[in-house]
């Protein structure tokens, strides 16, 4: 015999926050709501959790759904329910965060979002509901990650220069950085292997081409270390 709970209940969202990199700029996807409340606003890619579904996959299917991003991982980052944040009913949202490259990852909007596109950190429109919170709280995951776990492998293409991943990190943390100091630190934790090429077709002199050592990589990823410079 089902049981029936006498108490009001709260609904259950998931919301995600993708970062990318392009152009030196960190950028977030987010998509165009079709649907009322806020139809038309900008808002990150989201929605209610089904009755039967671990929480981890309604965010999966969220973002598979709204922007056709698939095979994204994913990481929790905090729980957001303040009374009134959705005007519909009392929601609850989890949300997620991920750190991906742009390239391969062209969203395509469907199901009840208008457009999924790819905007400038510093630079997004009005978002709905609290979303402009949620994306504060990721950023200051993101900036906090970065001092004690190696980012930029999801981020930069395959071979790049020290010069790319400095910009990186600089747009991150929002400080300029050493030089000298950043690269005797990246290049003494061995995360970094010379491929033995350079940049071609640039106006400037050619920089020295790099890519990560995907093991060291990841044994850094779960040891941790410290960047501070």
């Amino acid at each position: 015999m089902p049981y029936t709970y006498q108490y009001p209940r709260a609904a259950l969202t998931v919301d995600c926050v993708v970062f990318g990199f392009d152009e030196g700029s960190l950028k977030v996807l987010l998509i165009r709501r079709d649907l009322e409340p806020f139809a038309g606003r900008w808002a990150l890619p989201g929605g209610f959790v089904e009755v039967d579904e671990p929480l981890d996959e309604a965010a999966r299917r969220e973002l598979a759904e709204e922007t056709g991003l698939r095979d994204i991982f994913l990481e929790q980052l905090y729980s957001f329910g303040t009374p009134g944040r959705d005007p519909r009913e009392r929601v609850v949202s989890v949300a997620y965060y991920a750190l991906v490259s742009l390239a391969g990852h062209k969203p395509e909007a469907a199901t009840d979002a208008r457009e999924a596109a790819w905007f400038a950190v510093d630079g997004t429109p009005a978002l709905a509901f609290d979303h402009r919170e949620i994306l504060a709280t990721a950023l200051a995951r993101l900036r906090g990650k970065v001092r004690y776990e190696p980012i930029g492998f999801e981020l930069l293409p395959s071979r790049f220069t020290l010069g790319q991943l400095q910009h990186l990190y600089e747009v991150v943390l929002e400080e300029r950085l050493d030089k000298r100091n950043f690269r005797k630190k990246i290049l003494g934790m061995g995360l970094l292997v010379d491929t033995g090429e350079s940049q071609r077709d640039v106006a400037h002199r050619a920089a020295r081409l790099y890519r990560f050592d995907e093991r060291k990589y990841q044994q850094l990823r779960k040891r941790g270390f410290s960047f501070w410079l």
